[in-house]
């Protein structure tokens, strides 16, 4: 995929710094990751058969779920983005990754 490693102070505003334990560990730089997410958008559409906008509001929570996970929310605008192709507002994407972290953290709570 062209990525590149860095050191996390190294990072730019469109890198994903990675963490562990909660401190930054690495910072990936991938080639025209803004552009790599309209390719991600458009593929989960035809995935799912269907404008992103279209989902139910569990879908599009299983979505969000999954562009944080490939680092989606790490690109300049990138909250935007995902808003818009969702037909939300960029809070609701906000709660829907808070939501998710608060799951989360419970998980964790319940496994220790």
């Amino acid at each position: 995929m062209g990525a590149a490693l860095l050191p996390p102070g190294e990072a730019g505003p469109d890198d994903v710094v990675l963490r562990w334990d909660g401190a930054a560990a690495v910072a990936v730089r991938l080639p025209q990751l803004a552009e790599s997410l309209d390719h991600v958008l458009a593929a989960m559409e035809r995935t799912a058969g269907r404008p992103l906008a279209e989902l139910d509001r569990k879908a599009k929570q299983d979505a969000v779920r999954t562009l944080e996970a490939r680092g989606a929310f790490a690109v300049r605008h990138g909250v935007e983005t995902v808003a818009t192709a969702l037909g939300v507002s960029r809070f609701t994407v906000y709660n829907y990754v808070r939501s998710q972290e608060e799951r989360a953290r419970k998980a964790r709570g319940a496994e220790a």
